[in-house]
């Protein structure tokens, strides 16, 4: 897959931007009249779905559930009414987040290199959360009423043959669809950033975050990128001045010192993602070797270099790494699953099964548990187990495109091969491919031709694609 520009991602919710006042705006019916929050939610849920089938993205369960759960704890205090969010993570190590319209929040792996404490890291969610509030692309739309919801269709059509590497075309037509218009939209962009800086910073702190992050990790990323020619996409799409430095600094400064600024636990999913792009592990655990030894006590080097371990096969090293960890925090998950990882890897599955059983007893709900433990249940054979584990974890993650595709291989290995179409058919569905899920469901109804009610159920479902397809089809035309 190709790695989709994070520029054109960011673009879509910059759109046509109006101007601003200081205080908080008033969302009237204007902004409805032309995009109803419905419109928006249905518009990023299809535009999510094309994205996802053409972006490579990060799988990693941890990752998936600190990105939510930190989000949506940001959330809890922020002005966003509709917390129907979903989440994309995408494989690169460049920086950027982003927000598009109907609540999609989306993370490259690059920002846990770059934001250095959680705090810098959530005062950049908490101003793409802003974004959303504030509901940027509808009022877009209501300052320039010529630019309706097919004209914005017609970006992200561009977008999505940008995505699927027709390069210049794409870039073509956003840039055809867009000319009239370029100016102003960088003058409202800005004007749109400065809002989500400020309502950002609120949200921050009522969070209880150290608000003084925002300005601390937008001043040390215009320091390292000042003079470059091409910098970061982060910066290409969130423009970062002297002055907005200075603003954001001056509004943080006056709330009361204090609140949190790190933890271990956003350290050591930056120790993930540092070893996820490092060219190899042996290289990883050299630097976090010597990280270590500049500060034994660092356990987020010490949990980096046991994974580094791990993955270049020097176990008996790892166990020995993991040991004071444990030994410390004998309960944490992130310990516990690389534990179970390294058992996995050292195949002492009786070991693995053990420590998952009274981690769930404790984290019941908790996903990478639940996802370790459907792991170790293939690897034991024990693959009607394993499915019965998707089906109860599907409850949660219905929209979860990773976890329909597990349940698909899942199904085929049980023999349940109209389950396995069925959900072949989640799967391209949530990754923008309907031709195929349709497909996929023709495939499931000619096996149950014998059981009236799956194929009724079937034939519904089949139903409600076809009109999906179709809604995104006019969307893009």
């Amino acid at each position: 897959m190709n790695v989709l520009r994070p520029t054109l991602l960011t673009l879509a919710c910059l759109l046509a931007q109006p101007s601003i006042a200081s205080d908080l705006p008033s969302l009237g019916d204007a902004s409805s009249a032309i995009v109803s929050p419905q419109q928006e939610h249905q518009l990023g849920r299809a535009w999510l779905s094309l994205v996802r089938g053409q972006v490579d993205q990060l799988s990693d369960p941890q990752l998936k559930d600190f990105v939510e759960t930190s989000v949506y704890r940001l959330g809890e205090t922020s002005q966003v009414q509709d917390r129907r969010l979903e989440f994309v993570l995408l494989n690169s190590p460049q920086i950027n987040a982003f927000a598009a319209p109907g609540g999609i929040i989306g993370v490259n792996g690059g920002l846990f290199l770059y934001a250095q404490t959680e705090a810098e890291y959530a005062s950049v969610m908490a101003h793409e959360l802003a974004h959303l509030s504030q509901r940027h692309f509808a009022r877009g739309l209501e300052a320039q009423q010529r630019m309706q919801l097919p004209m914005m269709a017609a970006m992200l059509a561009g977008i999505i043959a940008a995505a699927a590497g027709a390069g210049d075309a794409g870039i073509a037509a956003i840039a055809t669809t867009q000319a009239a218009a370029i100016q102003e939209q960088r003058r409202f962009s800005r004007q749109n950033e400065q809002e989500a800086d400020r309502i950002g910073l609120v949200n921050l702190e009522k969070a209880g975050y150290d608000p003084r992050a925002m300005p601390s990790m937008f001043e040390r990323l215009m320091r390292q990128y000042r003079y470059d020619r091409m910098p970061p996409e982060f910066l290409l799409t969130h423009p970062v001045s002297e002055s907005r430095i200075a603003d954001t600094r001056n509004r943080a400064e006056q709330y009361s010192a204090g609140g949190i600024t790190d933890s271990v636990r956003y350290q050591l999913m930056r120790a993930r993602v540092q070893l996820l792009y490092e060219d190899t592990p042996g290289l990883a655990a050299k630097r976090f070797r010597s990280m270590l030894d500049e500060n034994p006590k660092l356990e987020a080097a010490r949990y980096g270099l046991a994974l580094a371990q791990i993955k270049s096969g020097q176990l008996k090293q790892a166990r020995e790494s993991l040991q004071p960890l444990l030994e410390k925090a004998p309960d944490d998950v992130v310990y516990n699953l690389a534990q179970v990882e390294l058992d996995m890897a050292s195949s002492r599955l009786p070991d693995a099964q053990s420590r998952l059983t009274r981690l769930l007893g404790l984290y019941p709900d908790n996903y990478p548990l639940k996802q370790a433990r459907i792991d170790l249940l293939m690897k034991q054979g024990r693959i009607q187990d394993a499915e019965r584990a998707l089906d109860e974890l599907l409850k949660n993650r219905p929209k979860d495109p990773d976890i329909w595709y597990l349940v698909a291989e899942v199904r085929g290995l049980s023999g349940n091969t109209i389950g396995l179409h069925q959900a072949r058919a989640e799967f391209f569905a949530l990754v923008g491919d309907y031709r195929q899920a349709i497909e996929q469901l023709d495939f499931a109804k000619r096996r149950a031709t014998n059981n009236f009610q799956l194929a009724s159920r079937i034939d519904a479902r089949q139903r409600e694609l076809i009109d999906d397809q179709r809604m995104v089809e006019q969307m893009l035309r």
